[in-house]
């Protein structure tokens, strides 16, 4: 039942909405197709962006893919904790210390998803950043895949988002915004400092091709 909700959720509604009134372009999501499962990594600038990668989910895999989300603000509250979860099919984690204790430690919650075949959404830079500035990222997304080598990624760049609906808006403007998925590769370092740098180049080389 959950399935078939999050495929007219995902794949019918917010997917029409997204290309039709919004007028979010979408290229290269056939790479989508290409693996069972996947670290769809991005760069980050609106709540868009997750809305976006998931209506581009294929229908058969959008209830397996879990985009990773703050647990202080999309479970600051029982009920909002439990949308997430069902609607946004969402893990959420502790972003203050990736050796948390009391929240449970993120890395290992994402790995006990990957583990049972599920795929991952996530945002390295931590935060929605300005509108076309990709930050430094985060050192989680290098753990997980030198823990999980044969893992593959899927590197995702997204331009406009933030000038669509900017960080702390609520009404969507339209612009052109387009996400241009890479395609799916093992990390080609074991070493958590140089998988980092490699995803960044790749994105970054994502961003590059829109010039």
């Amino acid at each position: 039942m959950r399935k078939i909700v999050l495929i007219l959720i995902w794949c019918v509604l917010v997917k029409w909405f997204l290309r039709a009134i919004v007028g979010i372009k979408t290229k290269n999501s056939e790479a989508l197709k290409k693996e069972s499962q996947f670290v769809i990594i991005a760069n980050h600038n609106s709540h868009l962006d997750t809305v976006s990668i998931l209506s581009s989910i294929p229908p058969k895999r959008i209830h397996t893919v879990k985009p990773v989300a703050a647990g202080d603000y999309f479970g600051k509250t029982r009920f909002l904790g439990f949308l997430s979860n069902y609607f946004l099919n969402t893990l959420l984690i502790s972003r203050k210390n990736i050796r948390s204790e009391t929240s449970g430690n993120p890395i290992d919650k994402m790995i006990e998803e990957l583990d049972k075949g599920n795929s991952l959404i996530l945002f390295p830079e931590g935060t929605r950043g300005e509108p076309e500035v990709m930050s430094k990222f985060k050192r989680g997304i290098g753990v997980l895949l030198e823990k999980r080598p044969d893992i593959k990624y899927l590197p995702a760049y997204m331009k406009g988002m933030g000038k669509t609906l900017p960080k702390g808006e609520r009404i969507l403007v339209p612009f052109n915004s387009v996400l241009l998925f890479g395609e799916p590769k093992k990390a080609q370092h074991v070493n958590s400092k140089e998988i980092i740098q490699e995803i960044e180049q790749e994105i970054l080389n994502l961003k590059d091709s829109f010039n």
